[in-house]
């Protein structure tokens, strides 16, 4: 098995091999990965993090070997706090990083990503955090626009967003809606739900395709269009802006 780390700001992570294919997610700085397949372009990836799996350019990424991969994946997690900041290098230069970019190897202000050595001065997150502090995190996002695939405050989807937010705050959640749907506790009422639970919408179909945070007095912070907040009832979100429900409540959970 072969093994690779991000070590560009953001990766684009496709469906296929092609730079014109669908971004179904995205690889932040740090984040490691099994190479399930290399191709001379493009290999296919499982993230550590998610077990997400898609396509990335071998351009973009540097391999590892198994031991540093398993110290990574071991060892305790520190990730950017700043919307975005840079890192430098041991010749001076620039490299930015965004918000949950991972830090490997973080100790006293260095990183490293064998042979370089950074320099990071910007805020560090290692703590888990109160599930009261989930939903303040989340309004670091408000007004991030939609970007279908997107992790970072400059463009992120509504599971990448619950996804992020609950990282930040040191907790592990799947990468897809109906993925993180299958994770938690059912709660049977809206009235049971604490800020920072998670609600799940579905489709004409079943197929749950939204998930939004839970916030105070029955609304909810999701990412449609952008990271907006709107009013969660039993039926669903209702859009004040267009006066109608967006999104039909199929289930919430407690995650923590």
């Amino acid at each position: 098995m072969l093994y690779g780390i991000c070590n560009l700001s953001i990766a684009p992570l496709r469906a296929t091999t092609s730079d014109t294919s669908e971004m179904v997610s995205q690889v932040l700085f740090g984040e490691t990965f099994e190479v399930i397949e290399k191709e001379k372009e493009w290999s296919k990836i499982r993230l550590t993090f998610d077990n997400y799996e898609g396509f990335i350019d071998n351009k973009q990424y540097t391999n590892i070997t198994e031991n540093i991969f398993s110290e990574l994946k071991s060892e305790k997690q520190y990730i950017s706090g700043e919307i975005i900041d840079f890192i430098t290098n041991e010749k001076n230069e620039l490299t930015t990083i965004p918000l949950g970019a991972n830090l490997p190897f973080y100790n006293n202000g260095k990183l490293q990503i064998t042979p370089q050595t950074y320099v990071y001065e910007g805020a560090v997150l290692s703590e888990k955090k109160t599930k009261r502090e989930i939903s303040q995190i989340a309004f670091t996002y408000l007004n991030t626009p939609f970007l279908w695939g997107g992790k970072t405050p400059f463009g992120i989807d509504c599971s990448g967003f619950t996804q992020m937010v609950y990282k930040l705050c040191g907790h592990r959640l799947l990468r897809d809606a109906k993925e993180q749907a299958t994770q938690g506790e059912v709660l049977s009422f809206i009235e049971e739900s604490e800020p920072g639970d998670l609600a799940f919408f579905d489709n004409e179909e079943g197929e749950i395709i939204h998930v939004g945070i839970i916030l105070n007095d029955y609304h909810i912070i999701h990412c449609y269009g952008k990271v907006r907040i709107d009013t969660l009832d039993h039926s669903g979100i209702f859009n004040a802006d267009i006066q109608k429900h967006t999104h039909k409540l199929r289930i919430i959970k407690k995650m923590i």
